[in-house]
């Protein structure tokens, strides 16, 4: 590990301009105060990981624990400096733009993790039909889920540069980028309801086995909190990420405000 400072400078890349999630959009993101559409947290996250895999590798991928939380935006097309910093046994993590803070987190490589059983994360599948977000939608204790996904070779290659990620050890190894599994969080919420505009705010993750190129991935998880909060409405998940309908890949915590102040008084 490091012993003083390291800086990971990455171009960041705006990768849902067209998705369903407006905030991403230049136009609505200004509407909400912002000065263009929000570049992704789960990218954000998945540009903080890269310190994290270049100090302990596939241990890493195979056992380690990240978690982020955003504080401020991150923009198309900015320099964006992730510095990795030992604290412990740890590293400090904290992502800045625009001489700005826009992300605080940390990651670590515990010696041994607890395993987690599928027998307290029931199999649901994601709604038939989408309807649009209402109190149901996220209600505290409902369990969700996603449709099941596989990445190929080339499905990794594309994601791999949508985050700008040039570590080897992905593509030489058959490995999924640990990121794919945080899109898949944000898709427990996508898949459940048909939102307006939206903003990922914090996650963590506990990694628990290497994801591969060919497994089929879903999300299983659990709504924990469901709360507002200076006019914003937030919901959190836990949940796992399960490869082939049996091997537990991810154990995570997902906060995210599913109706900002604006759209919430609207």
């Amino acid at each position: 590990m490091p012993s003083s400072p390291e800086t990971y400078r990455v171009s960041a890349y705006n990768t849902a301009k067209q998705s369903e999630n407006k905030m991403h959009d230049d136009t609505v993101a200004k509407r909400f105060g912002f000065s263009g559409g929000l570049v992704p947290g789960v990218e954000i996250l998945a540009y903080m990981m890269h310190p994290a895999v270049s100090n302990w590798g596939r241990d890493f991928l195979e056992r380690g624990r990240i978690d982020g939380r955003f504080v401020k935006p991150v923009y198309d097309g900015e320099m964006t400096d992730v510095i990795a910093e030992v604290q412990g046994d740890q590293l400090a993590i904290r992502v800045e733009s625009r001489g700005q803070l826009c992300a605080t987190g940390s990651a670590s490589l515990p010696g041994a993790v607890e395993p987690v059983s599928l027998d307290g994360f029931p199999d649901t599948p994601a709604v038939a039909t989408r309807a649009p977000v209402n109190a149901d939608s996220y209600a505290l204790g409902k369990w969700l889920g996603t449709a099941s996904r596989s990445w190929d070779a080339a499905a990794l290659k594309d994601y791999l540069a949508e985050v700008r990620e040039a570590d080897p050890i992905y593509t030489a190894n058959g490995l999924v980028h640990p990121g794919v599994l945080q899109r898949l969080m944000n898709q427990v919420l996508v898949q459940n309801a048909i939102l307006g505009p939206w903003i990922h705010v914090g996650s963590n993750m506990q990694l628990l086995s290497a994801a591969k190129i060919g497994d089929a991935l879903a999300a299983r998880a659990k709504v924990t909190a469901n709360y507002e909060k200076k006019g914003h409405r937030f919901v959190e998940l836990d949940a796992v990420v399960v490869a082939n309908g049996k091997t537990p890949v991810a154990h995570c915590q997902h906060i995210a405000i599913y109706q900002p102040r604006e759209q919430a008084a609207a």
